[in-house]
């Protein structure tokens, strides 16, 4: 029975509570809370700090590993969630974060240089295709995005998931998962083109940015 809506399920996990992903034939998945809470280790840097070196959002920021560890290194950067517990983490870790929704009003939008999609964050929404489109007003002409993806089979799958916490089900909510073998089409789909892909510790990120024809004027 569903008791409580998702947002609210993903600060309860953020303050610490057990955590798992449900699919809409009941598999059950655990949260990397430990790994979104943790300082980022040798691969989130290698995938997803180094590759940063202008002003750079952080979306679906969590606790805000990443977007600390680049204000860190005096990259300008920015995390938004649409958790409050999560926000309020980042801005403990010195770092800026707001509460928002990436298909609302951004701050400097057009401006960003670098966009992270960390941790799955490519299915938020339920929608990549859609996702893409929009990082792609908020970022700078030629701006990137990187995004974590799946390995390489595992397609393009759009899902209604629930999380569990401490027994309790949360409502659904959209979210979907993209392989390296589906980026391209995904991207290509947004207007966007995919750079390059990485694979460091059993991770994978693929970086993406607009198709100079699709930028506007």
């Amino acid at each position: 029975m569903t008791t409580f809506d998702a947002v609210s399920a993903f600060d309860a996990v953020f303050v610490g509570r057990s955590g798992h992903f449900v699919d809409h034939i009941g598999r059950s998945e655990p949260l990397e809370i430990g790994q979104w809470s943790s300082a980022p280790d040798w691969v989130d840097r290698a995938l997803f700090i180094e590759p940063c070196h202008g002003a750079t959002i952080d979306v679906g920021c969590g606790p805000g590993r990443l977007v600390a560890e680049l204000a860190a290194r005096r990259v300008p950067a920015m995390g938004i969630d649409v958790s409050t517990e999560a926000v309020r983490q980042t801005r403990l870790r010195g770092a800026l974060a707001l509460r928002r929704d990436v298909f609302g009003t951004i701050p400097g939008e057009g401006r960003w240089v670098h966009a992270l999609l960390a941790d799955g964050n490519l299915g938020i929404g339920g929608d990549p295709i859609r996702l893409l489109t929009r990082l792609g007003d908020v970022l700078v002409p030629g701006g990137t995005v990187i995004a974590e993806v799946a390995e390489h089979g595992a397609g393009f799958v759009r899902d209604r998931r629930r999380l569990r916490v401490d027994g309790r089900l949360s409502a659904h909510f959209a979210w979907a998962v993209v392989g390296l073998d589906a980026i391209e089409d995904v991207a290509g789909g947004a207007g966007m083109s995919v750079i390059s892909t990485e694979t460091v510790g059993g991770r994978h990120t693929a970086t993406l940015a607009r198709d100079a024809t699709k930028v506007k004027a």
